[in-house]
């Protein structure tokens, strides 16, 4: 069973991967035709939220108490994890270039590894680290060389998603809170498009949109059609089977996992915009699946030396 239980993780994570990656392609043709970054997150939040209450009420039988019981969870999640992300990104890539602010964001991975090292005072096993190493030189091969502005307040803005990142997955793995992955997703998305929605309306985010017609798949469509596939597949689904993976894998091997969404991206952004993919991206995607197959070799708990890195870097409740 935990064989069926790791296979269906990682079919999970990957999936989730997948839907994140192509949120990009997705979105693209938003972007091009007039709408600011902020508005196009505003709305696939704002969908991906509409989509989910419903099932989310359904999974807690409509009863709020267990949001109630873990409400700073459910805020900080929301709060950081989805609406701090996202601003925290778009923010920092308006002063650095894009491919710094992704290496920076993707470098969450690493600071949970390290957190566990530093907690634990012991050093992870040396699967772990090398798997790391490879992942993250995997990572560059696919974004690119980082270079341009080091504006200070970018870097911080960046290592702020990076965090953010981190508490998504750390968060994630939390079952003691008795909320379902799919509640969990629904009230983060709740809670996030309000926060959005406060930062557009405060003018802390640009906001524009253009109501017409946009390029999508290869035809013409109504503004919304993308919107909607982004706010139920890139967001939605994205975020449950995303939470359920981290729950069936835990924090480390999922947020690794989670590094499959820049090759997913490129691959996606490859098929659908004609954007081809470069011999060192093809050798990064590899070199990140290679990470990702090390930090499965982890030996599991059961083993002294195993079980003293798998800890709770939340606290659970009493």
């Amino acid at each position: 069973m935990r064989t069926s239980r790791g296979i269906l993780g990682i079919a999970l994570g990957l999936g989730s991967g997948l839907a994140f990656g192509a949120g990009g392609a997705i979105v693209k043709p938003l972007l091009e035709s007039g709408w600011s970054p902020g508005a196009a997150v505003f709305f696939r939040v704002l969908v991906g939220a509409m989509l989910l209450v419903v099932p989310g009420l359904i999974a807690l039988r409509f009863d709020l108490r267990p949001l109630w019981r873990a409400k700073w969870t459910v805020l900080v999640y929301a709060v950081i994890a989805v609406a701090g992300v996202q601003l925290a990104f778009y923010m920092s890539i308006a002063r650095i270039p894009v491919s710094l602010a992704l290496l920076i964001e993707y470098l969450a991975p690493v600071a949970l590894v390290a957190l566990a090292w530093v907690r634990t005072r012991r050093t992870p096993q040396a699967v772990v680290l090398a798997g790391s190493a490879v992942a993250m030189a995997g990572l560059v091969l696919v974004i690119g060389p980082a270079g341009g502005s080091f504006d200070p307040i970018g870097l911080a803005l960046a290592a702020v998603a990076m965090i953010g990142v981190a508490v998504y997955y750390v968060i994630g793995e939390r079952e003691d809170t008795g909320i379902p992955p799919i509640a969990l997703a629904a009230s983060g998305l709740v809670i996030g498009c309000l926060v959005l929605g406060l930062s557009l309306a405060v003018g802390l985010v640009p906001f524009e949109a253009r109501f017409g017609e946009v390029a999508f798949f290869g035809t013409m469509a109504p503004w919304w059609a993308p919107l909607l596939t982004v706010g139920a597949v890139s967001t939605a689904f994205a975020y449950v089977s995303g939470i359920s993976a981290i729950r069936m894998l835990g924090t480390r091997l999922a947020s690794f996992l989670g590094l499959s969404e820049v090759v997913f991206a490129a691959i996606v952004a490859w098929i659908v915009l004609g954007e081809a993919i470069t011999p060192f991206q093809a050798l990064g995607g590899i070199a990140i699946l290679a990470g990702i197959v090390l930090i499965r070799l982890e030996r599991r708990p059961g083993d002294p030396a195993a079980r003293a890195l798998d800890i709770d870097l939340v606290p659970t409740r009493s």
